[in-house]
């Protein structure tokens, strides 16, 4: 039994009765542009039981005992419904300090995010609150759609927008989803990196965005090539657009870098790490030498940052919630901090003909607000740190001008 102590049990869809052992550390590689960046498909949560702490005497275990027979008859026979919780990854927004600036009254406002995934199921009621622009480089459809194996761009669109069970990270944004990615018929979300390049330069230039989400990533052919993804980031992020990128999640397969198109400089790779503080197994690594073979500097050593990215409960298909793993949830956390940090500070939004001068400062301030005893510290898995966007905006206030 040693060897199944980090399994997950997993109902089968056709009978719930029966569970399957999963090991979440088993994570292939995708070699095209994807969205679901996770290797294992993202699973249905189910409500948990609470038990109550409560020390028995003899007697009392008789009555337990007692009132457990007599529940379990009126389960059998309906006689009573049991509304159970649904788990919740409330300490990810806790951890990385995100409740503490909504506690300060911070919601995104006025804040433009545009995410570039599979779709969005809008009719979640989590986004019953939510004005979603959608544009679909998919299909054709005119009202949004999630085109994912698995509902990947509405679990990204929870962590960010949800206003039910669990709040997310900045829901008072102005949205926009660009559906550029879909199931391949394999059970893997990917796409045309020509795609994702147009949806980027859909949200900078139709959208105006402020902050770009791309919980996706690809490999590049080699040095000193550049797919057109990449170059999209890099226009965006040359005009002040700030793009946050997962870093990917290669684990030990790992190609030497972090995913495309968050190899990009002034872009924000995110890795990711455990509710214990960890890195997650599978983040991917970044290299101290950029696609054009140049030394990279600080600020822009990759990854920049890690984020919550185990485990994380989100919004699913069919109204229902989901657990996931990988960078692509890490990524929205960083996205949603820097949404609150901008909705403060409106200064820091790119301005029309600007440049990336604001962008490169508030890098600085994320590499600062994660210093140790005032050094910064880089490491290739693990970044600058662990994202903590109280201690980000407070160093984005000593930014005067940009």
């Amino acid at each position: 039994m040693e060897g199944l102590r980090d399994v997950e049990y997993l109902p089968e869809p056709t009978d719930r009765r029966i569970v399957s052992a999963v090991d979440p550390t088993v994570i292939g590689f995708q070699n095209e542009w994807r969205s679901e960046i996770m290797g294992w498909a993202p699973y249905e949560v189910e409500p948990v039981v609470r038990p109550r702490r409560r020390g028995l005497t003899i007697p009392g275990v008789v009555v337990f005992a007692l009132l457990v027979s007599a529940s379990l008859l009126m389960w059998q026979n309906q006689w009573i419904v049991v509304d159970l919780p649904l788990p919740e990854s409330e300490w990810a927004f806790e951890e990385t300090t995100i409740r503490t600036l909504q506690e300060n009254g911070l919601t995104g406002e006025g804040v433009r995010v545009c995410m570039v995934d599979t779709g969005v199921d809008a009719s979640h009621e989590a986004f019953s609150n939510s004005q979603i622009q959608f544009r679909d480089l998919v299909g054709t459809a005119r009202e949004p759609v999630d085109y994912g194996a698995v509902a990947h761009g509405t679990l990204m669109a929870g962590l960010l927008l949800s206003t039910t069970h669990q709040s997310g990270a900045a829901p008072n944004v102005t949205f926009a989803m660009v559906a550029a990615l879909k199931d391949n018929g394999d059970g893997e979300n990917t796409g045309l990196d020509a795609d994702v390049a147009d949806a980027i330069r859909w949200c900078q230039f139709e959208f105006e965005a402020d902050i770009i989400s791309l919980s996706l990533g690809g490999t590049e052919s080699g040095l000193g090539s550049e797919g057109g993804s990449s170059s999209a980031t890099r226009q965006a992020t040359d005009a002040g657009v700030y793009v946050v990128a997962a870093a990917g999640n290669d684990g030990l397969d790992d190609d030497g870098d972090v995913a495309s198109p968050g190899s990009v400089a002034l872009a924000i790779s995110v890795g990711a790490e455990t509710r214990e503080g960890s890195l997650w197994t599978n983040t991917s690594t970044g290299s101290s030498i950029d696609r054009e073979g140049a030394q990279r500097q600080s600020p822009h050593l990759k990854p920049e940052v890690v984020a919550p990215g185990e485990r994380i409960i989100s919004t699913g298909e069919e109204n229902r919630w989901y657990s996931s793993s990988g960078t692509s949830d890490a990524t929205v956390f960083v996205a949603g901090a820097l949404a609150l940090i901008l909705e403060d500070q409106p200064w820091l939004k790119p301005q029309p003909g600007g440049d990336a001068s604001c962008l490169i400062q508030v890098k600085q301030a994320l590499v600062d607000s994660l210093a140790v005893d005032g050094v910064a510290q880089h490491d290739p898995r693990g970044g600058y740190g662990s994202l903590n966007a109280e201690a980000w905006h407070q160093e984005t206030k000593a930014i005067s001008a940009c």
